[in-house]
Order: structure tokens, then C-alpha cells, then sequence
């Protein structure tokens, strides 16, 4: 049991990064709006809690077969984010020619790891389970996460490759191949950041328990040859621009299929953590082509 002043130093923490990025969301989404090309399932329950395991599904809106489908994972620290912080990002995405499943998921402090991970698990379920009802094609499944979210993508994607991994959580996994992923300024080896200077992020999430998950926080060294080939991108000014080329070399060292970029120069001030959710932005609008792209050739490459 975490102490009542433990506790309430998470809260504080929480709230306080919950006013900040809601700031900087509220600027850059500002008259965006979903293409009328787009079609969107809303609210639909995944899970057992009420407010928080709540998905919406777009795709194109002349679609009429199972589809393409990409998972995004939001970003948010851990303790930040919902669905409808990224849909115009995931319509965005949509109408690139993919149904995207959007969802919202089990925040810290109020839910500590592995919540988040259930919840992506839960929605891999679902799919599974009620994916051709939404237009989705559950032999063609990509995931994208950004900041945090791409680090809990990452682990996902290692927990459904290592059969021995994934064992580790008690949850029944679905039996999906997740063909690709998107890794978007990104945080990946949980043991290296948890002593590092991001360390209040992963205490508010981990709360603790590092030994008690000591095997399921070591990620880099679950991963295997059998990860799903990964697009990893990072910006000039992304605070967490060193992560993308340590995963990048982790999967290359394995023969696991990888892109690894950098967008941005010194003199772009404005690229910077999760600029790709700026959807106008030429560089987002380059880079969020660039890993569709890549989805699209693994389809091409790899029938089966």
C-alpha cells in the first residue's frame, strides 16, 4: 500500500503535467477538424471501466471491406491523454487510407503499472473478437505509440512476439500478429530511464514495484528476432532524441527489420517532441507519410 503523502506527491504531479500538456494541446489543435473523407464509430467499450476503456474506430469513409488497420497508443507521460486528444492525428491517419483504432486508457497515479498495458491488451481483444464489425482486416495490424505511449506499444509488441515474455503479465493474449510498428519519439529501456533524469515519470507509473516487476521492466532484453519489423522516428529538439538510435540498434543487432530517422535541423526550432501530432506541419505531414509508407511495403513484402 503507497503511503497517503507518497500518494498525494503523484497526484500533484500528475495534475501539473496534466495543465501543462493540456495548454500546449489546446494551441496546436485549434481549428483542426475531421476530413469529411473519414468516418468515425465513437464510444465504443472495450473494458470494464466505464470512463476510461472507451475506443473510437476511423477509416475511409467509401471503405466497404476489412482493412488496413493501425492501434495508436497516446502519449502523455503516463498520467496524461485520452482519446480525444488524438483524434485528429488518428483521422489524419485514416485518411491515408487505414482504419485506426483510438482509444483511451487507465492513467497513473489512479492506475499503476501494468494497467495501461491490460488496457492495450484489452483492446487487441476486442479486435480479435469484434474487428470485422469496424472494417478491420485482423491479418493486417499495425501499432503506433508516441512519448510514453511508444514505450508501452514497444513492450506490447514484445509481449506478443516472446511467448515466454509475454507469459510474465497473466493476461490472455490474443492470437494476432501485429505486422508493424510506429515509434514515435519514444522512451524504450524502462531499467536505464527508471534511474535517469526522467525517473519522478516512471515512479508516478511504477510506484515502487520495480523489484516486484523486475523481469517484465527489463524490455530491451525481451525483445527477439521475431519483433515486427519498426519504423522509429525522433526529432532535433525531442527531449528523448537519444532513445530512437538505442532501440534501432537493439532490433539491427536481432536482423529485425528497422527505420530509424531524424527530422528536423538545428535551425527548426519548432521540431520537437511528437511533432508529427501537428498534422499541418509539413515536416508531420512528411514524416506521418513516411510510416504509412513503410506499413504499406511491409504489406507488400510479407503476404503471409
Amino acid at each position: 500500500m503507497i503511503k497517503s503523502e507518497i500518494f498525494n506527491r503523484y497526484t500533484e504531479y500528475a495534475e501539473k503535467t496534466r495543465t501543462e500538456f493540456a495548454g500546449y494541446d489546446d494551441v496546436r489543435d485549434s481549428g483542426f477538424v475531421i476530413p469529411g473523407c473519414v468516418k468515425a464509430f465513437r464510444d465504443i467499450r472495450y473494458g470494464n471501466d466505464e470512463k476510461n476503456n472507451l475506443l473510437d474506430i476511423y477509416c475511409p469513409a467509401d471503405i466497404c471491406l476489412q482493412n488496413k488497420t493501425i492501434v495508436s497508443v497516446h502519449g502523455g507521460a503516463y498520467v496524461y491523454g485520452d482519446k480525444e486528444r488524438y483524434r485528429f492525428y488518428c483521422a489524419d491517419l485514416a485518411a491515408r487510407g487505414f482504419t485506426v483504432v483510438n482509444f483511451s486508457y487507465r492513467l497513473a497515479p489512479e492506475t499503476a503499472y501494468p494497467g495501461a498495458l491490460e488496457d492495450v491488451n484489452s483492446v487487441f481483444r476486442f479486435i480479435e473478437k469484434h474487428g470485422r464489425e469496424y472494417f478491420i482486416d485482423a491479418e493486417k495490424l499495425f501499432i503506433v505509440g508516441d512519448s510514453a505511449g511508444a514505450q508501452i506499444a514497444s513492450q506490447y509488441a514484445a509481449m506478443i512476439t516472446n511467448s515466454s515474455y509475454g507469459g510474465l503479465f497473466g493476461l490472455e493474449l490474443p492470437e494476432i500478429r501485429i505486422r508493424g510498428c510506429g515509434f514515435n519519439c519514444g522512451m524504450y529501456d524502462m531499467k536505464r530511464i527508471m534511474s535517469g533524469e526522467h525517473s519522478e515519470m516512471f515512479d508516478v507509473y511504477i510506484q515502487g514495484r520495480e523489484e516486484e516487476f523486475r523481469e517484465q521492466l527489463d524490455v530491451m532484453s525481451s525483445i527477439t528476432p521475431d519483433y515486427p519489423p519498426s519504423f522509429i522516428m525522433t526529432a532535433y529538439y525531442d527531449f528523448l532524441r537519444d532513445e530512437a538510435p538505442q532501440l534501432a540498434d537493439r532490433l539491427s543487432e536481432l536482423g529485425v527489420k528497422n527505420i530509424c530517422k531524424l527530422y528536423g535541423t538545428a535551425e527548426q526550432n519548432y521540431m520537437a517532441h511528437v511533432f508529427h501530432l501537428n498534422i499541418v506541419l509539413d515536416e508531420a505531414i512528411r514524416c506521418n507519410d513516411e510510416e504509412c509508407r513503410f506499413f504499406d511495403e511491409i504489406l507488400s513484402i510479407d503476404k503471409f
